[in-house]
């Protein structure tokens, strides 16, 4: 870091945000494997929390692809470089007062933990969509199993690179034989159990 850059304080803090906004400020961060229904259950959760007048927003792995992490490829170098971007930008939106919501496979413990490090005890809460991988390659939503077995995605994770599922996740999500309903009303209560939510 150059010495000449210096962090410069506001006047308005995240605490004066989130007294505005009537309600805590924190990034749930979803994992799990292609497939798994991150995505799914984080929509669905968003809009829960939205009808409740919880303000929200809603990054996706592909969706931040498309402009913050724009020529990002897939190496190990750059797969971590698009998650320490994401979990930057994420700090400055729950820094701003919103409950982000965070879908990425993010394989790698060394790297969400890196993102855990960046927030206070309590604001980081790791939701672990766990669901079998045979389940995630019988849904295969974008066909990406179909070509990583084929041999034409290499290092895909669950097939040819791993996935270091968490050790100790604030929230486990078994998502095998079970609706987005019950996942959903699964998180609304962990989430109310922990303080973070009151509505």
């Amino acid at each position: 870091m150059n010495k000449d850059i210096v962090w410069h304080e506001h006047a308005i803090d995240k605490a004066a945000r989130a007294e505005q906004k009537g309600h805590k400020a924190f990034l749930l961060w979803f994992t799990g494997l292609s497939g798994s229904g991150k995505s799914t259950i984080a929509g669905a959760l968003e809009q829960e929390l939205f009808r409740r007048g919880v303000h929200t927003y809603l990054l996706d792995g592909d969706n931040v692809r498309h402009g913050l992490c724009k020529g990002l490829g897939f190496s190990t170098e750059d797969r971590q470089e698009n998650l320490r971007r994401v979990g930057e930008a994420a700090k400055l939106m729950v820094d701003a007062g919103l409950v982000v919501l965070a879908a990425f496979v993010s394989p790698y413990r060394a790297d969400r933990d890196a993102i855990r490090a960046l927030f206070p005890q309590g604001e980081f809460v790791e939701v672990f969509v766990d669901t079998p991988l045979a389940e995630c390659e019988q849904r295969d939503p974008k066909g990406l199993y179909k070509k990583a077995r084929a041999g034409e995605i290499k290092h895909f994770t669950g097939i040819d690179d791993p996935y270091e599922a968490p050790a100790q996740p604030e929230v486990h999500i078994h998502n095998h034989g079970r609706s987005v309903d019950e996942a959903v009303a699964e998180l609304l209560t962990q989430l109310q159990a922990r303080g973070l939510l009151s509505v």
